[in-house]
């Protein structure tokens, strides 16, 4: 639901959901003012757990189209090289001419995660993307998410159910439990994270399978784990968990 709330799609039935926003200011001391999120925007791109390619598109074409929305007013020619870029970016510019239904489910979220950066979001929303697939191709796009971000660099919020996948990716994670909604837990994980990704999605996988063996990562997938049974009604009272390194 907070993807919803973020995304604009739903209005908040209490309080405000709001983001910095440079373009405004504060007339009495010049700092930068808040906007409130009431609608949907292009400052906001969304990956949906289930890809959501249009079907009667070629991969290329489907990227190209979300180039339309974004700020820059490139010319056509100029999007059409944008979004080569980008599915060079994600491995797929030998499937470019392809249609959905030719591409394999991580094809598919590949191709969905290009075509949300060509409209150049501020704040990417991912919404459990990896979440129905195998475990080689879901540590493949893991591999293949953080060597984007390190690219381009937007904000990404990520929900997913896996600990480990939030450490991973995370640089903070936050644990929240349900009725009602809150927040037990914003936890730093850049101690244990990959913070440089280098190299191609090999080398980068590589080093998450490496990161996953580190002590401090299973301590910390562990308290987290804890965390969220207690959240359940099991395990140990929060209070007496100490979070961190």
């Amino acid at each position: 639901m907070q993807q919803h709330l973020i995304g604009g799609f739903f209005p908040a039935t209490a309080g405000q959901v709001t983001v910095s926003d440079p373009t405004l200011t504060n007339d009495s001391d010049g700092e930068i003012a808040e906007r409130v999120i009431d609608r949907p925007g292009i400052d906001r791109g969304v990956v949906f757990q289930q890809p959501t390619l249009f079907p009667w598109l070629s991969v290329r074409d489907n990227v190209q189209l979300a180039s339309e929305f974004s700020k820059d007013r490139d010319s056509r020619a100029a999007k059409r090289k944008k979004a080569h870029e980008l599915l060079d970016l994600v491995s797929l510019t030998y499937a470019a001419d392809r249609y959905p239904h030719e591409l394999s489910g991580g094809m598919q979220q590949r191709a969905q995660i290009a075509r949300v950066l060509a409209s150049m979001p501020e704040t990417v929303l991912m919404d459990e993307p990896f979440g129905a697939l195998d475990p080689f191709t879901r540590e493949q796009l893991q591999a293949e998410l953080l060597r984007t971000w390190h690219e381009d660099q937007p904000t990404i919020i990520f929900v997913t159910h896996s600990v480990e996948e939030a450490i991973l990716l995370g640089h903070s994670v936050v644990v929240m439990a349900a009725h009602p909604g809150r927040i037990l837990a914003d936890v730093n994980v850049d101690h244990v994270a990959v913070p440089h990704p280098s190299g191609d999605r090999e080398s980068i996988a590589a080093q998450l399978r490496e990161a996953k063996a580190d002590p401090a990562f299973v301590r910390l997938r562990h308290e987290l784990s804890e965390l969220i049974a207690q959240a359940h009604g099991e395990g140990e009272p929060l209070g007496s968990m100490p979070l961190g390194p």
